[in-house]
């Protein structure tokens, strides 16, 4: 299969339907970019470790880096969001079926920024392409053998995330315990920055990963292949996806990363090393076995297992309950979306 971008023009000109979806992918991992990535710096800048203009530039570049270095070490997560879905029949339905999905994920992440709701992209995503693959095939469009990595990874994102952390500052300080404050701060410096590149180049890896799949995904139906996850990405693909989540974190970054740290628990600077350690592990692993995961609630369970070495009278527990509902609500209200709007897109176009 012919896989270069005159080919995919040429597949445009036959199924419009694919130009829209791609459209789609670019913006939501724009979004990703503006919303998310900053995130995995956070730390950094709330430690004063980085200074915020300094991480913007890190997070941009290891974004690229990440999404594209990924994707030739290892694309077990776009296994699994190929894995999990079968959109298998028509061509047009299943490219309408899927292009109802992202527009769905893209409605229900506006409804969870107006109430409030810290619900993941990714979760909604995935959702979103369930729900259309089961308009479009039944229970047949699941793959209950691949979408049960989603629930793995929802449940070792938050579990091995705080226990990660709590180990990781108990090693911290051991390691630092018989330097001066002014050596371990040094120390703790270098290391942050280093973590700061290696979060980068993860959520590039998990969530620029993802939504790359989606675009895959139309490009393979399109070749009458259905949603498969044997091809190779093209070059062409994973650029314009690389240069998107960096777009989005260079324009979008600054802001959140200020909120972010102002509004995060005060930290030391080997605690937040410890936070950062703790997440890079939890993602890194989550990559290479397939668990899609959200870097923001990888992030926030370390950080909760790092104050809860400190004093678990510190740590707000009901951050842990917001996640979890916001798990609970979007799964099933994106997926009836996208299997609502799926319907509706197969019968009116």
């Amino acid at each position: 299969m012919d896989l270069s971008f005159a080919a995919f023009i040429g597949q445009m000109a036959q199924y419009p339907s694919l130009a829209v979806i791609l459209v789609l992918v670019i913006g939501v991992t724009i979004v990703s970019g503006a919303t998310d990535a900053p995130n995995a710096i956070a730390t950094a800048v709330s430690t004063r470790c980085m200074k915020p203009t300094t991480a913007l530039i890190t997070a941009a570049i290891f974004n690229f880096v990440g999404l594209v270095g990924m994707t030739y070490i290892s694309t077990a997560v776009a296994g699994t969001m190929f894995g999990m879905v079968n959109f298998q029949g028509d061509t047009h339905l299943a490219l309408m079926a899927l292009e109802a999905a992202m527009i769905g994920s893209i409605g229900w992440g506006f409804v969870c920024w107006f109430f409030g709701i810290p619900a993941s992209k990714s979760h909604s995503l995935i959702a979103g392409i369930t729900g259309a693959a089961i308009a479009l095939n039944g229970w047949a469009g699941v793959v209950p053998s691949e979408w049960v990595k989603v629930l793995y990874g929802m449940a070792f994102s938050l579990i091995a995330g705080f226990a990660l952390g709590y180990l990781a500052v108990k090693l911290v300080e051991a390691i630092l315990k018989n330097f001066t404050r002014q050596i371990a701060d040094k120390t703790c410096v270098v290391f942050q920055n280093i973590c700061a590149a290696a979060l980068s180049f993860l959520h590039g890896a998990q969530d620029g990963q993802k939504f790359m799949s989606i675009a895959m995904m139309g490009i393979a139906m399109s070749f009458g292949m259905g949603a498969t996850g044997d091809t190779q990405f093209p070059m062409w693909l994973m650029v314009i996806c690389s240069l998107a989540i960096s777009f989005g974190t260079l324009i979008g970054g600054k802001r959140i990363i200020k909120s972010v740290a102002m509004e995060m628990v005060s930290l030391e600077k080997h605690q937040g090393v410890a936070a950062s350690v703790g997440t890079v592990v939890t993602l890194l692993v989550s990559s290479l076995t397939g668990m899609p995961v959200s870097t923001s609630h990888c992030s926030t369970s370390s950080i909760m297992g790092v104050g809860a070495e400190r004093n678990p009278r510190e740590v707000n527990w009901a951050v842990a309950g917001k996640m979890v509902t916001a798990w609970v609500i979007t799964f099933p209200a994106c997926g009836i979306i996208g299997f609502i709007l799926a319907k509706i897109f197969m019968t009116l176009f």
